[in-house]
This record gives structure tokens, C-alpha cells and sequence, in this order.
């Protein structure tokens, strides 16, 4: 029997073989070095985190932008000058409102908007205060 043809099969197996191990261990290589890439940027990342959490509180505290209404900045004035926590209908007062029931709803809503704003707290239900 004539064991050339399966030597040769066998050849030609191997080189494929071998290729394809060549091809792996250099996509090995390209990996390897893309997830070094990929943990020098993570460390980077965690360094300018510490950074940044070190630094914030020397940053400035920014209040957040009131909405386009002109009675914003009257409310705030009114809790600025109140000793205690302020009702709509005490600030409907102090802005010169009617003590009507839209002007006291209406001025409720500036309220919980505020306190959605984190500038004001709804200590009781219906009772609005400064944050502090």
C-alpha cells in the first residue's frame, strides 16, 4: 500500500494547522495589548474620579436655575425674610396675590416646583421651608 497520498493529506493539515495557530496567537497578541489599552484608560479614569471627588468641595455650590416667572424671585425674597416654614396662602400675601383660590393654587404649584428644584423642602404637607 501506498502510504505517500496519506502524507501528504496529512501535510497539508499540518500547514493549515499551523496557520491557523499563527493567525490565533497574533489576534492573541492584538488583544492582549488592546485590554493593556483598555485597564491604562480604566486606571486613568479612576485617577481623574479620586481627582475630581477630591476637588468637589472646594467647588462652588450652583444653585439651580429658577424658572422664567417673575414671581420666582419674589418667593425666594419671602422665605428669605420668614422665621419659620411659609403656607401658599402666606406667600400669596407676601407677593400682593388675592387670596383667590387659583392665585393660592397656582402659587402652591410655584411651591412644589421649587421643591422639586431642591431650593425649598415641604417639611408637613403644605408647609414650605428654605433648604438649608
Amino acid at each position: 500500500m501506498n502510504i505517500r497520498p496519506l502524507l501528504d493529506a496529512l501535510d497539508l493539515q499540518e500547514e493549515a494547522a499551523r496557520a491557523l495557530a499563527d493567525d490565533l496567537r497574533a489576534q492573541i497578541d492584538d488583544l492582549q495589548t488592546r485590554l493593556r489599552e483598555a485597564e491604562t484608560h480604566l486606571e486613568h479614569l479612576a485617577i481623574t474620579r479620586k481627582t475630581v471627588t477630591g476637588l468637589a468641595d472646594r467647588l462652588p455650590a450652583v444653585a439651580p436655575e429658577l424658572p422664567e416667572h417673575p414671581d420666582y424671585p419674589r418667593i425666594l425674597d419671602a422665605f428669605n425674610h420668614a422665621t419659620g416654614p411659609l403656607r401658599a396662602k402666606d406667600v400669596c400675601e407676601a407677593l400682593g396675590h388675592e387670596l383667590l383660590p387659583k392665585n393660592v393654587e397656582g402659587t402652591r404649584a410655584k411651591l412644589k416646583r421649587l421643591v422639586k428644584l431642591g431650593i425649598l423642602t415641604e417639611a408637613d404637607t403644605g408647609n414650605f421651608a428654605r433648604k438649608q
